[in-house]
């Protein structure tokens, strides 16, 4: 019964407020919840570009080090242009220098080719076709434009070396000498540029170069066991040993 009492005291308290204070109630709630509604949106878009500033700055500083790798790799570049550009300048002034050296070297050359032929020719007459025909080679390629005049030099030198090796080394060879309006083939012995000494098969006749005469003469019997040894000592038939060779005793030097 108390009750009952109670809810008709809210009614009728509702009853007199009227309804034009329950509408401006019923208004205030709504106005309550949309400015808590839009606070809500208004916090989610601050998170929002929080989170949009946050990422904006560490693209920021991530494009700082780049900028700062690529400073620093343009300069490096730059080092090794500067660097290149400094060999540029060293390779030019070699080129200039070889140009100079090779106006110098041409004649150089030529003077050591004839003097080259000179040394065939006052030489021992020994392998004389292979000697002559290599200095024909060289008088050819010191003509050829497509040769180097690096190339030139170092095959003239090489033909010195090889003529340097004679006068140290022992050979053997076949061929055929002019023995009085005679050829006769045989074997040629060769013993540094000491003796050129010739034999044939038979060993019916023995000869040695003398230069001085620039003819064959007869070489004693007496060495034809030694003009043997040597012949197998060249061919690396047996092992090298003393070899006695007939040569002239040195004479004094025309003042």
């Amino acid at each position: 019964m108390k009750s009952v009492s109670m809810f008709v005291s809210a009614a009728a308290l509702l009853a007199a407020i009227g309804a034009p204070a329950y509408a401006q109630f019923s208004t205030a709630l709504d106005t309550s919840q949309q400015t808590a509604n839009e606070g809500k949106t208004s916090q989610q878009r601050i998170d929002q570009l929080d989170d949009q500033t946050a990422a904006l700055l560490n693209d920021y500083r991530a494009n700082l080090k780049q900028l700062e790798a690529a400073r620093r790799y343009n300069e490096s570049l730059e080092r090794n242009i500067q660097g290149q550009q400094r060999a540029i300048d060293r390779v030019k002034v070699d080129i200039e220098n070889v140009a100079g050296l090779q106006r110098a070297v041409t004649p150089l050359m030529e003077d050591m080719l004839a003097r080259l032929g000179d040394i065939v020719e006052a030489d021992v007459p020994f392998s004389i076709d292979e000697r002559r025909e290599r200095v024909t080679r060289l008088t050819e390629v010191m003509s050829d434009p497509d040769v180097t005049v690096a190339q030139r030099y170092r095959l003239i030198v090489e033909a010195y070396q090889i003529e340097n090796e004679y006068g140290r080394t022992i050979g053997e060879y076949s061929g055929s000498i002019d023995d009085g309006g005679e050829q006769r083939a045989g074997e040629f012995l060769r013993v540094g540029r000491l003796a050129l000494i010739f034999k044939t098969g038979d060993d019916s006749v023995l000869k040695i170069w003398d230069n001085a005469q620039r003819a064959w003469v007869d070489l004693p019997k007496s060495y034809l066991p030694d003009v043997r040894l040597g012949l197998r000592m060249a061919k690396e038939q047996t092992a090298p040993a003393l070899l006695p060779v007939p040569v002239k005793a040195p004479t004094k030097a025309a003042q």
